[in-house]
């Protein structure tokens, strides 16, 4: 790096003359360029080096009417490149005017200590594939909660789109290039002045996709479910599919990748390298996952899609999240504001969980956001059976999270009377002693018990299954986290949301990375893990071990299910099981999934699920069906 250069300040110039503020360039001229660009910045073109992608150019030519003006940046504290060696020459000094001080690689060896050794905001640079649980995990967590440790990264699939995303952060957007968009397919927001919002009811009468892909955009953000590839709309779908990129052979691919249709109309997909925004927001869970724990080959992945086209800033969610209204209307007004939308987003999330939902690729246009606020601290102590059940009972009678009708509704009043008569007078009951109220409790407990079980094996998306939902929307997030191993041998944090009403219950979850909230229960119920191997082929039989921590010595009920879309083609065996649990050591139990030879190849899951006194605990595993060896 050239400190001369990396000490430039935050400039804006007018707009470059001539067809646009970029210009492609072959690769072996590329490094000469940049030094021409650097000894005149803003007033020749950036360039681009675009040797064997066509789509490069065309992702150039749309910025070219994007942005008409350059700038360079404020530059962040700090800056690291990751491989150098794979990048273009060139592609360093380039973004060297983006940090004040530049620190060697092998500085990041010790990630988790190294804003201890190096304060300040801090900027990497580097190939996707550089973009690892180690070191950017540590990172990530280290800078969170902190804008004087903010993470900014740039990166693409490879080193032209790597120089092509450094490229971008030059530019700013034309003065009529100032839509704002929201499209949700999980909430209904408020209209605020100056925004365009499109929720579902707006998917069934208006072409999302004309929508999308002829306006240009300031900012626009992308909400729904889906997976690394793809954020669902309704029908719509935002596709992270490349096309000009080859596949990698070996790696999971979706079902378009072995020739099957598309899971969602075809005629409405949107290619997201072709939506022209300055800033794309991808509010959907594992968006841009790090580069070891993507589920899919790169080519069909939003981030590198998105960092393809021509968004000077592409935002998108790590792992799992619960962004919803309140994020939202912090992100509306965050954009009629000019705020930070990665800043925002955390922040407005710092209260649901303890890790940063979202990353920021690109330049940030200050010099940070505010700090998150901390999450308000909130107390737990064990309660003996009676008043756990008690409380139970309580939430899943006095909530709204069972409907009126619901089978279990009449069996659970008729305890919740016995429990509140033995709750109220316990030392009273001439007719009963303590050991005879607890055999009363614990028999009807197991009968209630079996009856969970069957009705959410017969139907999994049974109301009951929503607790976790349901709950957490009416929590807080207790500060106090444990580093636990998810059972796909990575690193995950747990950590517990506390009810903020008498009737709703604290929910503890295990969030990893690669395989999202992969463990759910309630305070004081059976723990489970899942283990099987991660991929099977079309006709065979993935093994299951679920591995069972009971909560106390007793009976507890397990069943394994798969989504919907699965359930066709495959076969559960056992469908429930009952063994009796212990809370000293785990009890393995074996379910095996068979399936039909015509099963679709992609991406999966399934579910373990435990249920003892009253409560549901689930373990959700990703994995994947593969073609047939021949």
């Amino acid at each position: 790096m050239n400190p001369a250069v990396s000490d430039q300040r935050h400039q804006r110039s007018s707009a470059v003359p001539g067809p646009g503020v970029f210009r492609p360039v072959a690769l072996d001229r590329f490094s000469d360029a940049v030094a021409e660009f650097l000894a005149a910045p803003g007033r020749t073109p950036v360039p681009v080096p675009v040797d064997g992608r066509a789509d490069l150019v065309s992702g150039v030519a749309a910025a070219n009417g994007l942005y008409d003006g350059l700038r360079t940046p404020a530059p962040l504290d700090l800056g690291v490149v990751l491989g150098a060696e794979d990048l273009p020459g060139g592609v360093a000094e380039l973004a060297g005017p983006f940090a004040r001080r530049w620190v060697d690689e092998k500085e990041l060896d010790d990630a988790a200590s190294f804003h201890d050794r190096h304060p300040g905001t801090l900027l990497v640079v580097g190939r996707y594939d550089r973009l690892n649980l180690s070191p950017v995990r540590a990172l990530l967590l280290a800078t969170y909660r902190g804008a004087g440790h903010a993470l900014t990264l740039l990166s693409g699939r490879d080193g032209a789109s790597v120089a092509w995303n450094v490229a971008k952060q030059y530019a700013f957007a034309r003065q009529e290039v100032d839509a704002l968009g929201l499209f949700t397919d999980t909430d209904r927001p408020p209209h605020l002045p100056g925004v365009r919002v499109f929720d579902d009811r707006d998917f069934e009468r208006t072409d999302i996709q004309g929508e999308i892909l002829g306006t240009r955009w300031r900012r626009v953000v992308f909400q729904g479910h889906g997976k690394d590839d793809s954020v669902n709309l309704g029908e719509f779908t935002i596709c992270g599919l490349n096309p000009a990129v080859p596949a990698v052979p070996g790696l999971l691919g979706p079902r378009c990748a072995y020739g099957l249709p598309c899971y969602k109309p075809e005629d409405k997909l949107v290619p997201l390298h072709r939506v022209e925004a300055a800033e794309v927001v991808l509010s959907a869970c594992n968006s841009g996952p790090l580069a070891d724990l993507a589920l899919y080959d790169p080519k069909y992945q939003l981030l590198l899609n998105a960092l393809d086209g021509p968004a000077r800033t592409v935002v998108s969610a790590v792992s799992v999240h619960d962004s919803d209204r309140p994020e939202n209307v912090a992100w509306m007004r965050a954009a009629l504001t000019g705020a930070d939308s990665v800043d925002t987003l955390n922040a407005s999330l710092a209260g649901s969980h303890p890790y940063p939902a979202f990353m920021r690729f690109g330049m940030p246009d200050g010099e940070g956001g505010q700090a998150p606020p901390a999450p308000r601290p909130a107390d737990h102590r064990p309660d003996p059976l009676l008043i756990t059940v008690g409380r139970r009972l309580t939430a899943l009678l006095a909530s709204e999270l069972l409907p009126h009708n619901h089978a279990l509704r009449p069996r659970l009043t008729k305890l919740a009377r016995k429990v509140d008569l033995w709750a109220a007078r316990p030392t009273h009951l001439a007719d009963q002693s303590p050991d005879e109220i607890l055999a009363s409790l614990t028999a009807d407990l197991q009968s209630l018990d079996h009856a969970v079980t069957e009705q959410v094996a017969e139907n999994p998306e049974n109301e009951i299954m929503n607790y976790p939902a349901y709950f957490g929307d009416r929590s807080s997030l207790d500060p106090r986290v444990r580093e636990v191993t998810c059972h796909c041998g990575r690193p995950a944090q747990e950590f517990t949301r506390r009810g903020l009403l008498p009737y709703v219950l604290d929910t503890t979850c295990a969030v990893c990375m690669r395989c999202g909230d992969v463990t759910f229960r309630v305070p004081g119920a059976p723990a489970l893990l899942a283990h099987a191997d991660d991929e099977v082929e079309q006709g065979g039989v993935l093994e299951v071990r679920a591995e069972l921590t009971a909560s106390r010595p007793g009976p507890v009920r397990l069943g394994l299910f798969v989504p919907t879309y699965l359930r066709d083609d495959t076969v559960v065996e056992p469908r429930t099981v009952k063994v009796r649990g212990t809370a000293d050591r785990p009890r393995d139990v074996t379910f095996r999934v068979r399936f039909a030879a015509g099963t679709a190849p992609q991406a999966y899951y399934f579910t373990v699920f435990a249920v003892q006194d009253l409560a549901v605990s689930t373990a959700r595993r990703h994995f994947g069906v593969v073609p047939r060896s021949t």
